[in-house]
């Protein structure tokens, strides 16, 4: 198939798992064009099977914001026409589904089918802004196919908008050869020289991971053991996070590594991942973590239970229970042996249920189930469910 693929480019879940999706389809032999304003940052190596078309976006001095909703759509119809593109397939609503909306009206009959990924935020959070509640909705209903990444984002979208077609729940993955346990590669003495226990948060550093709570848990265990925490990422939260560190006296031992391009060898590194999110619709970071062998403790919330099982891969917490956290931590990290299972049992829960070679062929056998619904449709004038 000819796919095209569209993401927010930047730091965050959205992407990487866009990116990653178009990387391992096009190791399935489909032709993957990306589509978006800048490489996607997780789209280093070439492929043959990969292309890029940037989207330019006109500087006019009577626009206070940039069209970028046109011009997205603009290229993805030029795109669709040039190359015959079958899916087009748009992760995270706001823009993209909108966009692709538009383009299939430029392109009319004979266009690719509209895919919409909905990943978290753009229907907890921004879909639901009585701004862009009704094209948010209106948008998801235009898609042929509509996934979310986690039963409890699918629920909420119904609850929400008021869906009337079915989601198909399809979870993220992660590559279970590069995010690996491995006896070498692993920098640990560069962070913890003096064999302290390495805690690690990687995130967007925006307010719903509640950067601050790990800080504090950091803190807290600190208090009972030597350690150190890697902060890896970088957002508005950071300069709050740094001035907490100072105030708690572990600034020392805060290492803000800003963001990363080799993840997996820095979670090579760590003995145990923090994830206290106020808001997390799965939590591809607990994943990656856990594919490399690290328990996660996290905060009971949104898709985090479908992701990480409590007591056997990590450990789950009310929101904003920062003592529990770091008791839990404490206890985790004072037990080698049960710290040794936990993360045996991490990698185990990836490996069974959230490998990419599980997830990918899910992805295109909804890709053919929306083709053959677009073609029933045309047949019969009645719209198909995939």
């Amino acid at each position: 198939m000819r796919i095209g693929i569209t993401c927010y480019p930047t730091y965050g879940g959205s992407g990487v798992v866009a990116t990653e999706l178009g990387v391992e389809l096009a190791r399935r032999g489909h032709e993957i064009h990306f589509i978006s304003y800048a490489l996607p940052f997780r789209l280093q190596q070439f492929d043959q099977h990969v292309f890029f078309h940037e989207v330019e976006v006109l500087a006019y001095p009577l626009f206070d914001h940039p069209p970028y909703t046109i011009a997205l759509a603009a290229k993805m119809a030029d795109v669709a026409r040039q190359v015959g593109l079958d899916i087009l397939h748009v992760h995270y609503a706001i823009p993209h589904a909108v966009s692709a909306h538009l383009a299939t009206e430029v392109l009319g009959p004979g266009g690719p089918a509209v895919v919409t990924t909905l990943h978290g935020t753009d229907i907890t959070l921004v879909g639901r802004d009585p701004s862009l509640f009704s094209i948010t909705r209106f948008a998801i209903e235009s898609s042929d196919g509509v996934t979310c990444v986690s039963r409890y984002l699918a629920e909420r979208t119904r609850e929400l908008f008021g869906i009337t077609r079915p989601a198909a729940v399809i979870p993220n993955f992660v590559d279970t050869k590069r995010f690996a346990p491995q006896a070498d590669g692993c920098p640990r003495a560069v962070f913890a020289p003096r064999g302290e226990r390495l805690l690690i948060h990687l995130s967007n550093f925006r307010p719903l991971k509640r950067i601050p709570d790990v800080i504090r848990i950091f803190a807290e265990v600190r208090r009972h053991l030597p350690a150190r925490l890697l902060m890896v990422g970088d957002g508005v939260e950071r300069p709050a996070a740094v001035a907490l560190a100072h105030e708690l006296g572990v600034a020392d031992d805060v290492l803000f590594l800003s963001r990363q391009e080799d993840v997996p060898r820095l979670l090579l590194a760590g003995d145990l991942f923090l994830l206290p999110s106020e808001e997390e619709s799965f939590g591809l970071a607990a994943l990656e973590a856990q594919s490399c062998g690290l328990p996660v403790i996290a905060s009971r919330v949104g898709g985090l239970p479908e992701v990480i099982a409590d007591g056997e891969s990590g450990f789950l917490f009310p929101v904003g229970d920062v003592r529990g956290m770091a008791e839990a931590a404490v206890r985790l990290l004072q037990d080698p042996a049960r710290h040794r299972q936990m993360g045996e049992a991490a990698r185990r829960r990836v490996l069974a249920h959230f490998d990419a070679g599980l997830i990918v062929p899910q992805y295109e056998a909804f890709y053919a189930a929306v083709l053959a619904g677009r073609r029933d449709e045309q047949g019969t004038g009645r719209r198909a469910e995939p």
